[in-house]
């Protein structure tokens, strides 16, 4: 079952198309991550699923339901969502933040502990949010965004302004939440943080889905090539350099390109030279340098 479904969505502000003709389809416990450049429509797409505007062209459904009927005002409970930019009242606390936001759910205050526990927030729960940092904040909008145990989880740039050990706790928080069954939505421009964490990526430029896939999928299907570092003795390298030729070393180190597909051949190769190695590593392209080669290739545009 799919828990976002959008086919052949558009949405035009006059002569322009913030999303232009995008289908897409998310299903439940599934890790999206939604990326592109600043002004490429990711933020256009979440309000529609979300249910804030109306396409101009298509169909979105959300957990069974068109986002702008009334129906659909039945599962919003089940929806939280981390917008980027996390506004609350400075003269309100911690703890009666959340209060509000569990009522708006029409939920009760029990298990708002386990939450300020889970973002590390327990020690300021009862402090005016006046007093938070931004990374304090932060957390406090994930929390809010984990009421009720949400089955969609909508993340708009989750980690900005966090240390990297609320980083890592963000992730584990979606590890747990994608374990429950969790259908989870990430915007983000941190992209060297998505590369083991989501499940597909779908690349947004100007307003059009540009690829859609796993992060190894997209690898393979622009052909960008995984790099081999070989740290070895001077005699190996010596066979190494009979074998490959020598114009693979530089600075004392073998390094090679192959296509992602025929990593294992290569090492098979290398191993059956029977040589004496220190050190191999084996460099996987980033969803850093998939996005930039689809998008350098398609042109970009930033805000």
């Amino acid at each position: 079952m799919n828990n976002i479904t959008l086919t052949s969505v558009s949405k035009e502000y006059g002569k322009t198309k913030a999303v232009d003709n995008v289908d897409l389809a998310v299903s439940a416990g599934e890790c999206l991550a939604l990326v592109g450049h600043n002004g490429a429509g990711k933020s256009t797409l979440i309000k529609m699923v979300l249910g804030l505007i109306s396409p101009t062209m298509g169909n979105v459904s959300v957990m069974g339901h068109n986002p702008m009927t009334a129906p659909f005002n039945g599962v919003r409970r089940d929806i939280g969502f981390l917008p980027e930019q996390v506004l609350f009242q400075n003269n309100m606390t911690g703890r009666e933040t959340l209060e509000f936001y569990a009522r708006l759910k029409g939920l009760t205050r029990d298990g708002l502990d386990d939450l300020f526990r889970r973002v590390d927030l327990m020690y300021a729960a009862d402090d005016r949010i006046a007093t938070y940092s931004k990374g304090m904040r932060q957390r406090l909008g994930l929390a809010q965004a984990l009421i009720g145990s949400p089955k969609l989880l909508i993340l708009d740039e989750p980690t900005s302004g966090l240390d990297p050990v609320s980083r890592q706790n963000v992730y584990s928080i979606i590890n747990d939440m994608k374990s429950a069954g969790t259908t989870i939505l990430i915007s983000s421009h941190a992209l060297t943080e998505l590369d083991s964490r989501v499940d597909r990526v779908a690349i947004i430029n100007r307003g059009k889905l540009l690829a859609l896939g796993s992060i190894a999928d997209l690898r393979q299907n622009i052909g960008l090539a995984s790099e081999i570092k070989v740290h070895a003795p001077v005699n190996s390298m010596k066979i190494m350099t009979q074998h490959f030729g020598d114009k693979c070393f530089v600075n004392g180190v073998a390094q090679f390109s192959c296509p992602a597909d025929e990593k294992i051949a290569f090492l098979k190769e290398l191993m059956g030279l029977n040589i004496s190695l220190a050190d191999i590593e084996v460099n996987d392209p980033s969803l850093e340098q998939v996005f930039m080669a689809l998008t350098q290739t398609e042109g970009h545009v930033h805000e």
